[in-house]
């Protein structure tokens, strides 16, 4: 049984609105969409990039754009917040091992950041499907050289 965020219950929602920074920066991502989905790319294929966030406690990975079919596992665990692009704050507690399963149709995408809440490391993996409904993003000049590093 392949689980999504829609099963997953947010210990918060709202839609108080962003500071004039993180909007900014939404802004940003908006007119030029971040494709990477990870801190570090460390693999691809011609069919899947594996991803690694690694999150310090309070440290954030920025906004960033999902267009692919994904997955995610917490390796770590942790308590994480997350601006999404329909101007939602959320904040949920991962398992570790736990994993969500996304799809997008074609022209759909999500935007989000993600920030450790939690007074640990947190640590996901992420893993893109390149034959999906969209095509994949380019990614930014030196992202695959840090991969083969």
């Amino acid at each position: 049984m392949a689980l999504t965020m829609l099963d997953k219950q947010a210990e918060k929602s709202d839609k108080s609105a962003w500071s004039p920074e993180l909007v900014a920066e939404f802004e940003r991502e908006k007119n030029n969409p971040n494709p990477c989905v990870g801190n570090a790319l460390v693999s691809e294929t011609d069919r899947v990039r594996v991803w690694t966030i690694r999150l310090k406690p309070g440290e954030r990975i920025g906004f960033h754009r999902h267009v692919l079919d994904y997955f995610w596992t917490a390796v770590t665990g942790g308590r994480g917040r997350q601006h999404v692009h329909d101007g939602t704050t959320v904040e949920y507690t991962y398992a570790p091992g736990e994993t969500r399963h996304e799809t997008y149709g074609s022209g759909q995408f999500k935007v989000h950041d993600l920030e450790n809440l939690g007074d640990k490391d947190m640590v996901f993996m992420t893993i893109e499907f390149l034959q999906s409904a969209n095509k994949p993003m380019p990614l930014p000049e030196g992202v695959r050289q840090q991969a083969a590093a």
